[in-house]
């Protein structure tokens, strides 16, 4: 069981960079395999990063986001730069029990409530 709580969304213009954190509350936070998603209004929910022992990101993402993750605070960070109007999304931190990275949300067991990030042209 774990519990996670998304910050750090906001307004930034195109070109602007944001950092999100998403805090873990959980005795065993440290095995678990965290993951970034997104849903854009009217859209699927959509991969954007993961961490485990590796990392993997959405081809729309690379170069642009970095995911990490710092265990003695219990925490997963997005550093997203060069962001664009399409990077607009609520953004979603999930944490997948015992497990390897995956970009497939349905192998995800917990998930934030979403953080709001909005870039402007």
């Amino acid at each position: 069981q774990v519990q996670l709580v998304e910050s750090g969304g906001g307004l930034v213009q195109a070109g602007g960079s944001l950092r999100l954190s998403c805090a873990a509350s959980g005795r065993t936070f440290s095995s678990y395999a965290m993951g970034w998603f997104r849903q854009a209004p009217g859209k699927e929910r959509e991969f954007v990063a993961t961490i485990s022992w590796t990392t993997y990101y959405a081809d729309s993402v690379k170069g642009r986001f970095t995911i990490s993750r710092d265990g003695a605070k219990n925490t997963v960070y997005l550093q997203m730069n060069s962001l664009k109007p399409e990077d607009t999304a609520v953004y979603f931190c999930a944490a997948r029990r015992g497990s390897s990275a995956t970009k497939d949300l349905t192998e995800y067991d917990y998930w934030g409530q979403g953080t709001q990030v909005t870039v402007s042209s």
